[in-house]
Formats: C-alpha cells, structure tokens, sequence
C-alpha cells in the first residue's frame, strides 16, 4: 500500500469543499521587479504587530536608536519584540491609528530617521547545524519574527507547538488572494535565501517531508524554485489549481495531504505544520545574517496609481508614503484605501496608517475597478453562500444567529471554523457583508469567554485561598493542641499540676464574684466591696470592727463645704434685691407722679365742659361721657404699670422677716379698701338714677355741676394730702406699707363724704335760674359725672398707696 508522502511525491493532489474564481489582477505588479526600500521622514511603530501580547518597552522619548536595536521585550513566546527598521530618535511615544479592521489607536513607538542608517549589533548564528532546537526557536522569537502570510502568529510559538510532531512541513506559496504578488515576486527573485530558511525550519522541526506549495498561475516563482531545490530531494514543489481560497491554511493541508484539521484544533494535531515563504525568508536573514525583521515585501496596485509595483517598505513607514512614491491620484468620488487584497482586506481610516509586519498589500482601486457596495438586502436564501464556503459551513444561519446575537448557536454551528475569506459574500446576491457579520459575532464570543475565564480564575484563587486558610488554621489548632499536652505532661512530671488546679478554681471563683457584682448598680456593688475591703482589712489587724474615724472627718468637711457654699449664694442675692429695690422704688414714683398728671388733665377738662353744659345739658352729657372714657384709660395704664412693681416688690420685700409683715398688712388694707369702693360704685349708680327719676322738672342743672366740681375738688385735695403725708419706698418698706395703708383709709373717707354732699346737699333752685328743656338730662349728666370724678379719685389713692 503506498504511503501518504509517496503519493505527495508523485504529484497527487486533493480537493476542498466550496471556493471560488474571482479575477486574479496580478499582472499589473507581478512582472516588475521589486523596488528597494526608502526612508520616510518619520516611522511609527506599533508595539504589537501580531497575534499576541505587546512587549515591554526599552527606550524612552528622546533616546538614540539604531537599525536592528530592539524596542520592545518579552519571555513569553507569544510576543514579538519590535525592532527599530533605521537609526534615529525616538520623538514619541504615543497612540495612533494602526492598520487593523477597527480603524482603533493603539501605542506606538515614534523614530524620526537620521538617514544614516547606521546598524547596531548583529547576533547571527550562521552554523545554525552546529546549535539546539530551543536555542534557534528562541532566536527566532528574539528577532520579532511572525507569520507574514496575514494572520500574524508568532513563528517561535508555531515552532515550539510543532516541535518534535511534525510530520509534513508545508510551505505557503500559494497567494491566492486577488492583486497581491508580493509572494510571487519574492519567490522569482530570492528562491534560494528562502530555500536556506526552509532547512532552518527542517533543522528545527525534522520532518519527513517539506512541501512547497504553489498555485499553477506563478510559472517563474515555480521556475525558480525548482532550480534552487534541485538535489534536496527531501523537498519538494507541489503545484495546485488556482482557485480561491487555496491559500488557506486548513484548505492548502487538504490539497497537499487529503486530510482535514478537526474543528477548534491546530495542523500539529495531525502531524502538519505550515509557514509562509516569507516567513521561511525572514527566519533566514534572522538566523544566517543576524537581521531582525524590519522590513518586508509590499504589493501597491489599483488603478488610481501611476506605477502598481511591489517594494520594500520598512516597518513603520507610513502608507501615504508608499502611495506618493508610485503617483497616487485618489478617485475623487469614492477614496478608498484597503490593506490586504478585495477579498479579505480592510479600508483604514486615513493613509497615515504604518506599515506592520502583516501588510502584504495596500490597493488603491477607482470606482469602476471595484465598485462599492449598494447596500445590503434582504437574503433570498439562494444557497449560494453554503456552496462556495471552503469550510463547508452554513453562512446563511450563522449571519442569522449573528445579527441576532444568539452566540451560542452560533457556536453549536462552529463559527470559528470561518476563516473569514469573504468567498459567502462574494457570491450573495443580496451583497450582505456576512464577514462582518462573523468578525463582529467572534469578537463578541472571545471577549464574553475572556470574561467568564477571569471569573473562574478568580474563583480558583478564592477557593485556593479559602483552603489554604482552613489548612493553617487546623495546622495551629494541632499545633496548640500539640503544646497543651506538652505542658500536661510536663507539669505531671514535676508536680505542678495541683497549683494549676488551685489557681484555675481561683479564676472560676472570681468570675462568678464578678458575674454576681455586675447584677447589682454599680454605685451599692462598690459601697459593698469597699465595706468588704475595710472588714477584711480591720481583721487583719485584729480589731473588731473598722476603724471609720477618717471617713467621718471627711464627710463633716463636705458638710461644712456645701453650707458656706449655700450661705455665699444668699448673700449674693441678698444684694442684687437691694440694689434693684431702689431702681424699682424710683420707677413706682415716676408712675405716680404721671398717673396724678393725667388725672388733673381730665379733671379740668371735666370743669370745662360742665360749666359748658349749664348752658347746653347735651354738650356736657357728651363732655361727661368723654372725661369718663380718658379717665378709664388712664386708670388701665396706671393699672398696668402697678402690678408689675408691687409683684417685684413684694418678691424684694421677702427677703426680710419684718417687711414681709408689713406687705402682707399693705394687701390686705388694699383688698378690703377695693372691696369698700366697688360696693358704694355698684350702690351708686342706682342712687343716681333714682334721684334722677324723682327729681322734679324744676331741677336746676347748673347747681348739680356745681356740686359735682365742688366733690371732685374735695377728692383731689384729700388725694394730695395722702401723697404728701406718704414717705418714701426707698427708705422703709415696712413703714411705708403703713403710710399707704393710712392714705387709702383718708382717701375713702374724704370721696364718701363728697359724694354724700353730691347727693343730698344740692341748692335748691331760685326763680330767675333758667330752666332747660329736659331736666332729667342734665341731672344724669351730673350723676355721671360724680361718679367719673369718683373713680379717678380711687384710681389717684391706689397709685399712692403703691
């Protein structure tokens, strides 16, 4: 039975499901040399540039960099370090556009070129024979080296996964995608530097087999390396129908060795790897010539450029560069510029967008060239997508589940397997970009997985943690334990255990004393203990009882402390009272002396207007009821004013036993002479009204005035007489309580005589006394008015008696 590698040597070649045949448009670059490499005036480069993680930064803004020097470094072999493509300054560092399908910013290291060129230190290994598997993959790494197909993998990881399981070695040289000849050209012109790289890679992986895989549309690429493989017969040049994606690294294993690479697995799972020939290119320079990877081949193509040629382009030189150099006139309808080929390239934001060690091509096409997309439609479902996938996927449901968000079925329906060739879109009727579609649905799946494997990763360490705490704490528990039974059997040895008894009975038996005491209030607990404290110290010494003698001594000092304490506040009072009974006294006096002047103001105001009524009994019934109403508010006022004082003063007065006495004798004589008063006002007015009633017509009104004034003089007069026989309140309150009590017996007796003669001493009238019109009027207007100058007159011997 023949074996796989022989039947690979005799040119059997397989088949994949799907693909398609869009135009190539390859000759437009492929048959001119390449161009060598210009310096522009400034190099942005980014700090990743592969599949992987970015590496740390070795210069600082303003250090002097030459060609070759690293930038970057890293010990994982997930991480290529980035080298400086010339010499120069590092100006910034900084984030920029970088060429990738998000049109994102990411750091970027900023050299501006001294244009000298100037190489730094070469670390070549030209015996390569001569050194170990892991060194070489490590000098691999250390040169930054990735896969320069597209994907970006790093070669060093690539190598070390397929270490020691590779069976078939592959070289891509297919470049199926459209325009691109970057590849070709490179093949034409350096077959034998790639072929020296492939037996680095041999040394390394130690196939059994190296295929160089190339499309039928490549003669002189396929010329050329036949030429330089001749007497190697370990490797061989396989040719393979042009057709799209052939490329791919699961469909060119298929073509090269009839088997397919299981879902979510890798070539090295079936014994396979692959490398491009440019990678196989930069691995020879890296190890034979001791050149890190700076620079690479780059396809320029589309009709908007004067000359479409492939040149050499140092990393970091940014695209608009590229473009002026080959004439780059931009389509002024639709101004595209795409990285990669039409298939499964991308349009960048802006032509500022650096070279990386991915750009295989920058195409510049017009309208008419590649006519934009018109927008999408809804899917006929034709099938059409299903038939040309390469990877026998279901395009239709995925962009279903997709757009839906449904990220699980698009999973069960294995969108990863989706190498994303844009062959589905290419032949849709509808023009939907269903590669966007998957672009955007794995995205979304690889940062939901990053996310649930943070979670777990941080429950592993919780639960790590948790059981490392419970293994410590048993560990001391034991150990605890371990040093109790030590002392156990140590004390048991010496004899010490009865003491460790005693004094833990001792403990217990304080504990409960505590317990107990805490049940009581604190102040009876400590009254307790010291009473126990002082028994326990007076049988000590042997007395009976207690000797107290001191704790007395010191109760007597309080004692006699609070007492001076409580005398010095009476004292102080004492004479606050004194000093404000003056102030009060002065203000009694200053209200009296106001009370009696308004009270002479309504009285000769009354005066008038009775002379005045003689004539008019209307006028003074009106003049009558007016004095009474200023009578009255002047009496309020007086009112008002007084009791304030007499209370002020009666609180002063207390303080003195005999003055007490004297205020109590004063409310007194006031109250009963109140009493008196309001018994002959209520008695009064009855009078008044029945003598007003029995009074003839004949009744001289003029007379009535006349009696009326004659009582209210007497009144005022035995008022002054009481204010002037009444001494002052500063000098004695017990002696003036007295005099006030004496004015206001006067002062009654002095108005019920007037008003006795008021009422039955009137002059009888004579014939030529002219009668008014209504006597009774007029004696009504009298009797008012006796009884107004009445109660001024009580009002005038309550302000002095006060």
């Amino acid at each position: 039975m023949i074996t796989l590698i022989e039947e690979i040597k005799q040119g059997h070649v397989w088949d994949f499901h799907g693909g398609i045949h869009p135009p190539e448009n390859k000759r437009q670059s492929s048959e001119t040399s390449i161009l060598p490499a210009d310096i522009p005036n400034e190099i942005v480069l980014p700090t990743k540039q592969h599949i992987g993680t970015a590496g740390q930064l070795l210069v600082n803004v303003g250090d002097k960099v030459l060609k070759g020097q690293p930038l970057t470094k890293s010990d994982v072999l997930q991480c290529c370090p980035v080298h400086a493509p010339t010499s120069g300054e590092v100006v910034a560092i900084e984030p920029r556009t970088i060429a990738h399908a998000s049109g994102l910013s990411d750091n970027c290291i900023v050299i501006k070129p001294d244009f000298e060129d100037a190489w730094g230190e070469k670390n070549a290994l030209p015996d390569f024979r001569e050194v170990s598997d892991e060194a070489l993959i490590d000098h691999v790494r250390m040169m930054g080296i990735a896969g320069m197909g597209g994907a970006g993998f790093p070669a060093a990881r690539k190598l070390q996964t397929g270490h020691a399981r590779t069976e078939i070695l592959i070289i891509n040289g297919a470049e199926c995608e459209p325009y691109i000849t970057a590849d070709d050209r490179l093949m034409q012109e350096r077959a034998d530097e790639i072929v020296q790289g492939i037996e680095i890679l041999q040394h390394i992986v130690s196939p059994k087999l190296t295929v160089m895989a190339l499309e039928d549309n490549k003669p002189e690429a396929i010329d050329a390396l036949k030429l330089a493989t001749q007497g190697k017969p370990d490797i061989v040049v396989q040719v393979v129908p042009t057709k799209y994606p052939s490329g791919g690294e699961k469909q060119l294993i298929k073509l090269i060795t009839g088997k397919e690479v299981p879902a979510k697995a890798i070539p090295a799972a079936i014994g396979v790897m692959m490398q491009n020939v440019g990678t196989a290119f930069a691995i020879k320079r890296a190890v034979i010539d001791g050149e890190p990877l700076i620079e690479r081949v780059v396809t320029l193509t589309g009709t908007t450029l004067k000359e479409q040629r492939n040149r050499w382009a140092l990393l970091g030189t940014p695209v608009s560069f590229l473009l002026d150099k080959h004439g780059y006139e931009a389509d002024k309808k639709v101004e595209r510029v795409i990285i990669g080929g039409p298939m499964m390239g991308y349009t960048i934001p802006h032509p500022n967008v650096p070279v990386t060690k991915v750009t295989n091509c920058v195409l510049v096409p017009s309208r008419r060239e590649i006519a934009p997309s018109e927008g999408e439609m809804a899917c006929i479902r034709c099938s059409a997508c299903a038939e040309a996938c390469p990877a026998s996927l279901l395009p239709q449901q995925l962009q279903w589940y997709a757009k839906d968000q449904d990220y699980d079925k698009c999973e069960e329906y294995n969108l990863f397997d989706c190498i994303e060739c844009g062959a589905c879109a290419f032949v849709c009727p509808s023009e939907i970009p269903l590669v966007q579609y998957y672009r955007q649905a794995k995205s979304e799946i690889r940062a939901r997985d990053a996310e649930q494997q943070a979670a777990e990763r941080a429950k592993e360490r919780f639960e790590a943690k948790k059981a490392r705490m419970e293994r410590d704490k048993k560990a001391r528990e034991e150990r605890h334990k371990q040093a109790a039974e030590n002392r156990r059997k140590a004390m048991e040895k010496s004899g010490d255990g009865d003491a460790i008894a005693d004094a833990i009975a001792r403990v217990k038996a304080k504990s409960e004393n505590e317990s107990a005491a805490t049940a009581m209030k604190p102040a009876v607990a400590a009254a307790i203990a010291k009473a126990k404290a002082k028994q326990a110290e007076a049988a000590a010494q042997g007395q009976a009882e207690p000797d107290n003698s001191e704790m007395a001594k010191l109760r007597e000092e309080r004692k006699r402390q609070a007492r001076e304490r409580k005398a010095q506040k009476a004292s102080e009072s004492e004479t606050e009272s004194a000093t404000d009974d003056k102030k009060d006294a002065v203000a009694a006096a200053i209200a009296r002396a106001k009370a009696r002047k308004a009270a002479q103001q309504s009285e000769s105001e009354s005066a008038s207007d009775n002379s005045a009524s003689v004539q008019d009994p209307k006028k003074a019934a009106v003049a009558a009821a007016i004095a009474r109403a200023k009578a009255r508010k002047e009496a309020q006022q007086a009112d008002a004013a007084t009791p304030a004082f007499e209370s002020e003063y009666a609180e002063k007065a207390a303080v003195e036993d005999d003055s007490k006495k004297a205020a109590v004798a004063a409310a007194i004589a006031r109250a009963k002479a109140r009493k008196e008063t309001q018994k002959a006002e209520a008695a009064t007015p009855a009078a008044e009204s029945a003598s007003a009633e029995k009074a003839p017509v004949e009744d001289d009104p003029k007379k009535s005035a006349v009696a009326a004034a004659i009582a209210r003089a007497k009144a005022r007069k035995a008022a002054q007489q009481a204010e002037a026989e009444a001494p002052a309140v500063e000098e004695d309150p017990k002696k003036a309580a007295v005099a006030a009590a004496v004015a206001r017996a006067k002062a009654r007796k002095a108005a019920q005589q007037a008003e006795a003669e008021a009422l039955s001493d009137e002059p009888a009238p004579s014939e030529d006394t002219p009668v008014e019109e209504d006597p009774k009027k007029a004696a009504v207007a009298a009797a008012i008015a006796r009884a107004k100058a009445r109660k001024a007159a009580q009002m005038k011997n309550k302000n002095e008696e006060e």
